[in-house]
């Protein structure tokens, strides 16, 4: 009797413990996803905190008293190939641009956004130097080429739909980076759009830029951000949280102007010149750029994605951007690394929001 009367109580005790060891930190590895990759296919980019938290390996130190591996897997198919590799359950976070994101929560991927990492995201459309093209309607019936699947492919059918165009009006040419960057120096497109790389080009007399989204309403900008499985946050809360806190930490260091030119240094580790992102920067506050906020203009951002995403026929149905957005773990990073007012909360048109 006595002997029954412990297993019950052992099994109680057990069964007591199930929520704690359920909410537990298992995980021996945090693989993180990368839809970019640098110049010659370089495991290193810019761009955004998380690259210097990467740069300075400030996420491997943070988990390596807990015997926790970091894996860092850089995708030269960007968006997609992290949608892919998320599909597989390859991935445990990923950094990636608001279109395909949002292709893969439509797809069914369980993903929760848990962070911002860039807004206000640079788009530049070049042709060869000798063009004598000057506006993006000269390129009506030509080769141009486009990333397909990426957060360019959604912004420059709104800049597109803007002007009364559309992707079928150009014969458009699926290149990634690299191959883009080959395309136009040898003439084999007539244009093409570019990120901050597009500089590279420009100071070797190659490219000429004709467009540009400097300047326009926030619409027309691209956004990114930090994902994670629904199933490793679930398991892993507090692992979560911390890489969350690294990031917040090296966004805050990186928005400090007199740490601008180390941070161009480390991108520049990518290939890209730190002259390319020096004049992308230009007139830009690396302080507003890099807010990791999940406010309610980040929210209204992707809001806007969805509708267009859907209007483009890039998805077949959407969502709401609430069930997806997962603000607690950047809040709570705010918190913790005391920085409540460091970055200036903005509505949902762009504005400060009043204190």
């Amino acid at each position: 009797m006595k002997n029954t009367k412990q297993k019950l109580a052992i099994a109680l005790l057990a069964t007591a413990l199930l929520p704690a060891l359920a909410w537990a930190d298992p995980a021996k590895v945090i693989r993180i996803g990368v839809a970019q990759v640098g110049t010659g296919s370089c495991p290193v980019v810019g761009g955004s905190a998380l690259s210097n938290a990467h740069i300075r390996g400030l996420i491997e130190n943070e988990f390596k008293k807990d015997g926790i591996k970091v894996e860092w897997n850089f995708f030269k198919g960007a968006g997609p190939a992290v949608n892919e590799a998320f599909a597989n359950k390859l991935l445990d976070f990923a950094s990636q641009g608001d279109m395909p994101a949002i292709v893969g929560k439509a797809g069914g991927l369980k993903t929760r956004l848990i962070l911002a990492t860039s807004r206000y995201g640079t788009i530049y459309f070049g042709v060869p130097s000798d063009s004598p093209a000057s506006k993006l309607e000269d390129l009506k019936g030509k080769k141009v080429a486009l990333f397909k699947g990426t957060n360019t492919q959604l912004l420059v059918n709104k800049i597109l739909d803007q002007k009364g165009l559309t992707e079928r009006d150009f014969k458009l040419i699926n290149m990634d980076t690299a191959t883009t960057q080959a395309a136009i120096a040898t003439k084999d497109v007539d244009g093409a759009w570019f990120g901050s790389d597009v500089f590279q080009l420009v100071d070797r007399g190659l490219v000429k830029i004709i467009y540009t989204n400097k300047n326009q309403p926030a619409v027309l900008t691209r956004q990114g951000h930090i994902l994670v499985t629904e199933e490793f946050e679930k398991a892993n809360p507090a692992l979560t949280q911390r890489l969350v806190n690294v990031v917040v930490k090296t966004a805050a260091e990186i928005s400090e102007p007199k740490n601008r030119d180390k941070t161009l240094q480390e991108w520049a580790k990518s290939g890209t010149s730190y002259a390319a992102y020096k004049r992308d920067l230009d007139g830009s506050d690396l302080k507003v750029r890099s807010s990791p906020l999940l406010d309610d203009f980040f929210v209204a951002q992707y809001r806007d994605a969805i509708q267009d995403s859907l209007k483009f026929k890039f998805i077949r149905k959407g969502f709401e951007v609430n069930d997806w957005f997962e603000p607690k773990y950047q809040q709570q990073a705010i918190k913790e690394l005391k920085l409540e007012g460091y970055w200036t909360e903005l509505d949902s048109k762009g504005n400060p929001k009043n204190r």
